[in-house]
């Protein structure tokens, strides 16, 4: 009979930032712990608010099913001796399983049958044949627990296991979590689960908001509970809370005479900040409109949680929406409160404004040079100066008439980092120095490349619009990959401080979406010679870390595109030019779509899989012995050079489609011919063509690493 399992875990304030994360955790490990005792269950929700974390799950199974689990122990030769009696290794598995041999009168001069006899109706010992021989093993027979008695386990194991950034003990106490407990509610069926966390002992009271229902209630399900909860101003659902506000903000900036500027991460930060969510609107004064739009979003979102209102042209309006965690009798003092904070945050950024303009650009380089950048790798200046390099030299290559434009804006890009503007307000540089150098009368595409250069800031999101930018956003994480490793800043599987990560996704991003032709290797060589005088390991060993930290990346990125077989097919064939190693990634994959291509890939593995290592001779006719060899050979010299003259052209699907042309003869080859015939010069001259027919694909992809 199925169940239902509810718990809530009350708490002080947990960080909105740590809540979703939260809630997938608490899915995975109750989903763990469920399967792993073997309880069925249906659907897991979680739920979160900044003062509790939930989860109800339906179907939950009554009880435990019985089983039959299986152990191994020592080998049968190892376990009982020529005479067939158990020794001392065959006692010790039994006794380790927890069976008392003495009261089952079991020792080392009992014979296996009355082992077997011995053991009685619900342990069962046998022999079972594995890859190494034969294994001892044993099966118990395990009668099924009651599901509530096993989740008085589980759940305080469960809450004990959620990780969090940063956790915390309290009190004497000697477990931690996100913040103190203050309350669980645990009820299977409605029936509390009894355990205790700490201090906290279980039960099926939960409380309501902290300042509009901050009182207890007693909770017997969980649909009972959604209505106590809003009944006590809390709405668990954080879905529903995203809802409701994004309801309440339309609402609002449509009386301001706007509409909402679209912002998904802040609504979803926002909805878990409140328990009970309520909107207000405020203005500000329309002088400061006078300030880059960026810095004034930036203001009332970074550091307000503010919501902006724009008009129909997308013009930013005086005004902001904030969302409350209290309805307010009075909401003009709320409004007035943050207009306040808001005018005092807006005032100094028109400060810094107007104090940064009386710089140019171009004299704030020279202030690069008292920045450090990372102690090992030197100044921003310094950074600057190899970076500027690296972009030139990526113009110079694909677009000359935009060098000397690259170089202008590589050489101003990290001038606003010296700014009042970008010191209070981080979030910003690049729009700044954009800003900044149009102000000034640097050209417009200077000036775009400028911004355009931190782009893209997450894997997916917004490339630079054009060249310029993108060759300076190119050079700018080339060289700080490349310069991290050299000075063995090396990400990890938990840490990567420096986001090269993100770097790297971003340079293969870039490079794929704008079509760059260009040797990886080459410029790897070329930063890591402009880091020569900083490099702390050796440089060959720098390289190829970094190559493989490119390989591991671009994998990454076109896994959800493309079939991982045909990723790593062609990715092993070669991948310094991103651009064609993607051409023959998607080629392969529509080549594997076809309905022929299974025994097609069989028939040319075969062939990839006998050619191990080169073979020195070439082919000699004069040594064919079988129909099936000459006629192998003669439709191979038919497809050569037109499949080489399709892969120098790029055109991959018509160069796999014409190697496709030779499967009969390979099948055919095959079933007729020994390859590894006796006569050695016989037994090469096959060998040496099959590795011409394998060399086809040479270029293309690794063939034996499809999957047929």
């Amino acid at each position: 009979m199925s169940k239902e399992l509810f718990l809530e875990i009350g708490t002080e304030e947990i960080p909105a930032g740590f809540l979703p994360k939260a809630m997938a955790d608490m899915a995975a490990l109750i989903d763990k712990e469920l399967k792993g005792a073997r309880i069925g269950f249906g659907e897991v929700k979680t739920f979160a608010t900044p003062r509790r974390l939930a989860l109800v799950i339906r179907e939950v199974s009554e009880r435990q099913p019985d089983a039959d689990i299986p152990i191994t122990g020592p080998p049968k030769s190892v376990a009982l001796n020529s005479q067939e009696l158990l020794t001392n290794a065959g006692l010790g598995f039994f006794r380790n399983q927890g069976l008392n041999l003495q009261e089952l009168n079991i020792d080392t001069n009992t014979s296996w049958s009355d082992v077997v006899l011995g053991l009685g109706p619900n342990v069962h010992p046998k022999f079972v044949s594995t890859e190494k021989g034969e294994y001892l093993a044993l099966v118990k027979k395990e009668t099924g627990q009651p599901t509530a008695e096993l989740l008085a386990e589980i759940l305080p194991r469960l809450i004990g296991s959620i990780p969090f950034k940063k956790s915390m003990r309290w009190g004497d106490l000697d477990v931690r979590f996100a913040r103190p407990i203050h309350w669980i509610v645990a009820l299977f069926d409605g029936i509390v689960v009894p355990f205790a966390f700490g201090n906290i002992e279980s039960g099926s009271i939960s409380r309501g908001h902290r300042f509009m229902g901050n009182q207890p209630f007693p909770v017997r399900d969980f649909g009972h509970y959604l209505d106590e909860c809003e009944r006590h101003f809390v709405i668990p659902d954080q879905a529903r809370r995203k809802e409701i506000i994004l309801r309440e903000i339309v609402r609002m900036a449509k009386t301001a005479g706007g509409h909402v500027l679209p912002d998904e991460e802040l609504l979803e930060q926002v909805s878990y900040l409140v328990e009970y969510p309520s909107a207000v609107h405020g203005t500000f004064s329309a002088d400061f409109l006078e300030v880059p739009r960026e810095v004034l979003i930036t203001s009332m979102r970074s550091h307000q949680r503010y919501f902006s209102i724009v008009d129909e042209n997308d013009r930013l309006l005086p005004g902001f929406i904030t969302i409350n965690n209290t309805l307010t009798e009075d909401p003009s003092v709320v409004v007035k409160g943050n207009e306040r904070v808001l005018r005092a945050r807006l005032s100094d950024a028109r400060f810094f404004f107007e104090e940064d303009k009386k710089v140019p650009l171009e004299k704030r380089v020279e202030a690069l040079k008292l920045v450090v950048y990372q102690a090992k790798l030197g100044t921003s200046y310094e950074k600057m100066e190899r970076f500027k390099a690296l972009a030139s030299a990526l113009a110079d290559s694909l677009n000359p008439a935009v060098q000397a434009k690259v170089e202008r804006a590589a050489f101003l890009c990290k001038a606003d980092l010296v700014t009042g503007m970008v010191g209070e307000f981080p979030e910003v540089q690049g729009v700044m120095g954009r800003e900044y150098a149009l102000l000034q009368g640097e050209d417009a595409e200077v000036a775009a490349a400028i911004a355009d250069h931190y782009l893209p800031i997450q894997a997916g999101g917004e490339l630079p619009g054009g060249d310029i930018g993108a060759f300076v956003s190119v050079a700018d994480k080339l060289d700080t990959i490349c310069g991290c490793f050299g000075v063995g800043l090396v990400p990890t599987g938990s840490a990567d401080p420096y986001a090269l990560r993100r770097a790297a996704i971003g340079i293969i991003s870039i490079i794929l979406a704008k079509g760059y032709r260009l040797s990886l290797a080459k410029y790897l060589d070329a930063a890591l010679d402009l880091l020569r005088d900083k490099l702390t390991r050796p440089r060959a060993e720098v390289f190829a870390d970094v190559q493989e930290f490119f390989k591991g990346r671009l994998v990454n990125l076109l896994s959800g595109e493309f079939p991982s077989d045909a990723i790593d097919a062609a990715v092993s064939a070669g991948f310094d030019d991103l651009v064609d190693v993607k051409a023959r990634i998607a080629a392969l994959a529509e080549f594997k779509s076809r309905p022929d291509f299974e025994p097609l890939a069989v028939a040319f593995k075969r062939v990839c899989n006998i050619v191990r290592e080169p073979v020195a001779a070439g082919i000699d006719e004069q040594l064919f012995q079988d129909d099936a060899e000459r006629e192998l050979f003669r439709a191979y010299r038919s497809v050569a050079s037109t499949v080489a003259a399709k892969v120098a052209a790029a055109d991959y699907l018509a160069a796999l489609t014409g190697i496709a042309t030779l499967r009969g003869g390979v099948d055919d080859f095959f079933d007729k011919v020994m390859v590894m015939a006796e006569d050695e010069r016989v037994r090469t001259n096959r060998l040496a063509l099959l590795q011409e027919i394998k060399g086809l694909f040479r270029g293309i992809a690794d063939f034996a690493k499809i999957a047929a």
